[in-house]
Order: structure tokens, then C-alpha cells, then sequence
């Protein structure tokens, strides 16, 4: 891997400009509101983590590669590995988003690291995105994207229990639908997640992929209804790939800073997450 070639990206710099409209905020409420309550209108606050849906990647249709991904080599590094993954992720929540509000997101690319794995040669690419609204700095995020090879075959990482004894708990079906719906709603073309044929027979997966995004949202909305706030910090991590079709439990086991979260199928773990509340330190 060309390590200078790739460290001439580290520092580029990004703005994009949007919103989150009433017709959005009540796609998003469809998909992944509680349907006892009423979706979010003009000027009320929005769910954390919808932020997500504010800026879609506007790449037009020319510009997709066979994975559905935008081609990379002009914010994100011009890595020639095919398999590109979001990894995790850390954010710092200041004050709610709102329906309707004008939003501006401030990305750098903060370090590009090449390594070699098990699975053979991998580039780690760290992005920081500060998300601004009406009153000033609203939302900071790191997100941590990892390229590797597609393997000639499915080579899973190895599972992990899920924790006993949670304090909060959820079961999730992760069907076809809610997996199109959720890349309709973040404007995710990559093709694990809705073309069965393509994630088989060209990424070697054995079925469809729930998004990172998605596990990590359902996440929160778990730490949210636990502790009936937005906590000040959420960090979370893949660690192994889910599946729809296979019931997905989310679960909260509590910590000496917040709480701890897991999504899992079968009795392991698909992400670890962590929710901070800023005096329970």
C-alpha cells in the first residue's frame, strides 16, 4: 500500500449543507419510531443519531461503483481495496437538532493508516464531523471507515457471548424491508444490504447485512429509554457482521459511566456501545 500517496488525504476538508424535513423526520418515525407516539413536526427535536439522514452523498448514478458505493479519490482516499466497511464511532452531543432546521456538517479527514491482518492488507480511515444548527455546534463525531480485500469466502471473526442479566433489553426483527428502508432513508446504495444475489455471490456474505448505523441507532434509542435522556457521549464498534432474518436482541447492562450495549444474534455479538452520561462519572 502506497503510504505517502495515501497520507496526502489526511487534512482534506469537506462542507455539506441540510436538513431534515417534516417528510423525512416522519419517514424516519415510520421506520424506527415508537408507533404509540406521534412523529416529530416543524421545529421539534429530532432523535439522536438521525443526523445521519441530513446529508445523503449526492454522487449521481455515473459516479457509483459496482458495490453501489460513490467512487472514492476526492474527500475519501483513493483506496484500491473493494470492501469498504463503517467500523464505529465516537459522538459528542451539545444540544438536540430540530425538524426543519439548517444544518452544516464540517468534516476533516483526521489519519488514513495502513496495516496488515489476518484478513490480509487493511486501510483504517478516521473522519471527524462537526455538526452545526441554528444556535452554533450542535453534534461531534468521529467515524472510523475501514477498507479491506473481498475474501474468496465467508471467514467470520470469532463470536462473542452476549452479557448476561441486562437491565434493559429489546428484540428486533431485522427483515428485508426495515434494511431497504433504513438505506432509503440514509441514501446507502451498497448492495449488501438489499440485493441478496450481489452480497452472496460477489461480497461472499451467507445473507443480507444490517447496516452499522442501524444497529448503533437502535442502540441508542435503548440508552435513551433507559435513562430517559440523550446521553452526552456514544461510542460504538462492529464486531461481527448480522443478518437479516435472525432475530437481533439489543441489550444495556449498566456501568460505573452509563451504560453498556450490545446487538447480537444467536447469542453473540454484532456491536459494543457505550453511553456516557456526564455526571454519573
Amino acid at each position: 500500500m502506497d503510504q505517502v500517496n495515501l497520507g496526502a488525504w489526511e487534512g482534506r476538508t469537506d462542507v455539506a449543507c441540510g436538513a431534515i424535513s417534516a417528510e423525512m423526520a416522519a419517514m424516519w418515525h415510520a421506520t424506527l419510531g415508537d408507533p404509540r407516539t406521534d412523529a416529530p413536526r416543524a421545529g421539534d427535536a429530532l432523535p439522536p443519531l438521525s443526523h445521519w439522514c441530513a446529508f445523503p452523498p449526492e454522487a449521481h448514478m455515473s459516479e457509483l461503483q459496482a458495490d453501489g458505493h460513490p467512487a472514492v479519490g476526492s474527500f475519501l482516499p483513493s483506496v484500491h481495496l473493494k470492501r469498504r466497511m463503517w467500523a464505529g464511532g465516537t459522538l459528542r452531543f451539545g444540544r438536540p437538532l430540530h425538524v426543519g432546521e439548517p444544518l452544516e456538517r464540517r468534516s476533516r479527514v483526521r489519519s488514513i493508516k495502513a496495516k496488515d491482518g489476518r484478513a490480509g492488507p487493511m486501510v483504517f480511515v478516521t473522519v471527524d464531523h462537526a455538526i452545526y444548527g441554528a444556535q452554533g455546534l450542535a453534534v461531534t463525531e468521529q467515524q472510523d471507515i475501514v477498507y479491506l480485500e473481498i475474501p474468496d469466502s465467508f471467514t467470520p471473526p470469532k463470536k462473542m457471548p452476549m452479557p448476561d442479566a441486562p437491565v434493559a433489553q429489546r428484540r428486533v426483527d431485522p427483515t428485508e424491508t426495515l434494511l431497504f428502508r433504513y438505506s432509503a432513508l440514509t441514501f446507502n446504495a451498497h448492495r449488501i444490504h438489499y440485493d441478496l444475489p450481489y452480497a452472496q455471490e460477489v461480497e461472499h456474505y451467507p445473507g443480507l447485512v444490517v447496516h452499522g448505523p442501524l444497529q448503533a441507532t437502535l442502540l441508542m434509542q435503548l440508552a435513551v429509554s433507559t435513562y430517559g435522556s440523550t446521553p452526552d457521549q456514544f461510542h460504538f464498534r462492529g464486531v461481527h457482521p448480522l443478518f437479516a432474518g435472525a432475530p437481533m436482541d439489543v441489550v444495556a447492562v449498566e456501568d460505573s459511566a452509563g451504560l453498556l450495549l450490545f446487538s447480537g444474534a444467536e447469542g453473540h455479538q454484532g456491536m459494543q456501545a457505550g453511553a456516557i452520561w456526564e455526571g454519573t462519572q
